[in-house]
Formats: C-alpha cells, sequence, structure tokens
C-alpha cells in the first residue's frame, strides 16, 4: 500500500512538473511572438511582458496600475472604444486592429485579440491582451489608401469641370440658339424651323442632365442635403420608385465627406433602380454628434457577393469610403431586400 502510494505521488509530481514546463514553455512562445498584457475588469494593467514594453517605450513600472489610456493614439472614436469594451463586457473575445502610441509620440498598429476571463458566475474579473505589431501593413495600407482617395478627388475634380463646362459653354451656347430660333419665329411660321427648335430644346436637357450626372452645382454650392433632394426627385421619375427620405443634419461637412454621402447614396438607388425590383425605397442621413450616420433600404429582391459585375459598384462604395475613414456595412439577403450603412465619423 505504502509502495503504491509512493509510486501515485511519484506520478502525480511529475505531471505536475510537467505541466508546469509546458506552461512555462507556452509562456516563453507567447512573450517571444506576442505583446501581452492582463488588466483586471476595470481595466487597470496588472501584467505586461518585455515586448509591450519594447514596443510602447514604457517601463513595467511606468504601465503597471495604468489603463490603456496611457497608449491612447486618439486615432479611434468614442464609439469604436465602447463597442470594445460591450464586447469584452458581456464575456466575448474581441478582434481588431488599433492604432496606439507610443511614450516619444510615434504610432503603432497592433492586431489585437482581448479574452475575457470568466467567473463562476460568468462575469470577467480579468483580461487577456494579445497584440501583434502591424504597423508596416497599415503604412502600406494608408499609403495605398491615401493614392485612391486622391485619384477619387482628381476625378471628380474632372467631372466638376465637365460639368461646369457643359453648363456653362455648351449650354448657353445652346440657349443663345434657342433664342435666335425664338426671335425668327415670332416673325414668321416655319415648321421645320420649329422642330428644329424642338430638337435644340431636347438637346439643352440633355446636356443639363449630363451635367448633373457627372456633378451637380448644388452639391458644390449649397451642400448634400440640397443636393440629394434634386436627386431624390429626379431619380424617382426616372425609376418609378418612391424614396422616402429624413435627415436631421444642419451643418455642412467638408466636401470629401458631402461627395462621398452623394456617391454612395447614388450608387445603392442605381443598383436598387436596375437589380431590386422594389416601387419604394428609403434613404435616412442621422446626425449623431460624434459621427453622421446613412442609411440606404429597400425591400427588393436582395443579393448575394458572389464577385460578378453587380459587385464593382459595391467596391467602389467601400473604397469612398474607406478614403475618409468612414465604414461601410452592407446587408443583403435574397428575397429579403438590401440596407446598406455608411457612418462618418466626426471630430
Amino acid at each position: 500500500m505504502t509502495d503504491e502510494y509512493a509510486r501515485y505521488d511519484s506520478d502525480e509530481g511529475g505531471s505536475l512538473e510537467n505541466t508546469l514546463k509546458r506552461l512555462s514553455d507556452l509562456k516563453y512562445a507567447l512573450d517571444e511572438a506576442s505583446i501581452v498584457a492582463v488588466t483586471d475588469r476595470q481595466g487597470k494593467i496588472q501584467y505586461v511582458n518585455d515586448r509591450f514594453c519594447e514596443i510602447s517605450g514604457y517601463k513595467r513600472e511606468e504601465l503597471l496600475g495604468q489603463d490603456h489610456r496611457i497608449i491612447n493614439s486618439g486615432y479611434h472614436g468614442s464609439a469604436f472604444m465602447k463597442e470594445i469594451w460591450r464586447t469584452i463586457g458581456s464575456g466575448k473575445v474581441w478582434r481588431g486592429e488599433i492604432k496606439n502610441r507610443s511614450k516619444d509620440g510615434g504610432y503603432y498598429w497592433v492586431d489585437t485579440t482581448i479574452v475575457p476571463f470568466l467567473n463562476e458566475e460568468g462575469k470577467p474579473y480579468q483580461y487577456l491582451s494579445i497584440r501583434h505589431e502591424v504597423t508596416a501593413r497599415k503604412q502600406a495600407e494608408e499609403e495605398l489608401q491615401l493614392l485612391l482617395s486622391q485619384m477619387m478627388q482628381i476625378q471628380e475634380e474632372e467631372r466638376r469641370r465637365f460639368s461646369r463646362d457643359l453648363h456653362d459653354g455648351i449650354g448657353q451656347s445652346l440657349f443663345s440658339l434657342l433664342i435666335s430660333v425664338d426671335t425668327i419665329l415670332s416673325d414668321e411660321t416655319n415648321d421645320k424651323l420649329a422642330k428644329v427648335r424642338e430638337q435644340i430644346a431636347n438637346l439643352m436637357a440633355d446636356v443639363r442632365g449630363l451635367a448633373w450626372e457627372l456633378r451637380p452645382t448644388v452639391l458644390d454650392d449649397l451642400g448634400v442635403i440640397p443636393a440629394l433632394r434634386t436627386y431624390l426627385d429626379t431619380y424617382s421619375k426616372h425609376y418609378g420608385i418612391q424614396v422616402a427620405f429624413q435627415s436631421d443634419l444642419r451643418r455642412r461637412l467638408s466636401i470629401q465627406e458631402e461627395t462621398t454621402i452623394y456617391r454612395i447614396i447614388q450608387e445603392a438607388l442605381t443598383n436598387a433602380g436596375r437589380y431590386a425590383d422594389v416601387s419604394e425605397a428609403s434613404v435616412s442621413v442621422h446626425d449623431r454628434g460624434d459621427c453622421v450616420e446613412i442609411a440606404i433600404e429597400d425591400k427588393g429582391k436582395g443579393f448575394k457577393r458572389d464577385g460578378s459585375k453587380e459587385g464593382v459598384g459595391l467596391i467602389s462604395m467601400e473604397e469612398r469610403a474607406r478614403a475618409i475613414r468612414g465604414e461601410l456595412r452592407i446587408h443583403s439577403e435574397p428575397g429579403k431586400g438590401t440596407r446598406v450603412v455608411l457612418t462618418i465619423p466626426q471630430k
């Protein structure tokens, strides 16, 4: 009996030693590969590894007892941070990319996973953060995004120039020609000339329509809301789709933000007009204070994203949103319709 207990104790001791060895090896591998921090349920830092200190520029004693605001870059809005705490506070794992600021004022990006540790009641009592630096990749993405943004701005500038040229150049020349024809017709009746006048009037309408499609002048002069009201009226007449429009936006945004709102609504409604097979749609623009939220919705056919041509416009919308640091969410199901939501942070 004694020999059996001795053998049991020996086996248990070996097993415990092996377990501790494996845990030690795991910690070593994790510390070598990742930036690790442990916080309590209030977010106070209880542990950081050497890589955390190295990338942040802070000594360990400067970090312990602090919360992660010490490395907050200010890049992410309050809604972003609230979503993190809402997720991990409910016991769920949060994953995402965060831009932090080091002690010397430099910035770095980390791909982050935050794992809540739960007590017997299922409530978080501690959080483990595992991060991997992705600064080089994010810098490359930002440079590419900047290039795309510049290309879009150049495109809009060209649209603006062509629109002005059509309206003020060709449009005014046609208007002068129309006046001359009207002057002649006021003195004598000429059926052939009357038909020419009708053709000139139709051509003027086409030119105005083309100028508007390129870029409506009201967008630059009065802002996105007046431009949208005019566009939606024209859209309803063209597609036979009634659009319910709501807006509480009372301020001007940057020209790039307003252009993005206009183009994304235009693209989403054009897709609805071509593919959704509906008679009604809705558009809303709401000022939330820290962000502006735009929603376009229809109850039509819906779709699945499968890389087909219909997806090209969606990709363009997503690129436009990213160019202004906005977020675009597209939810669609066959037979249940489509909802497009654009969120633009405001500082």
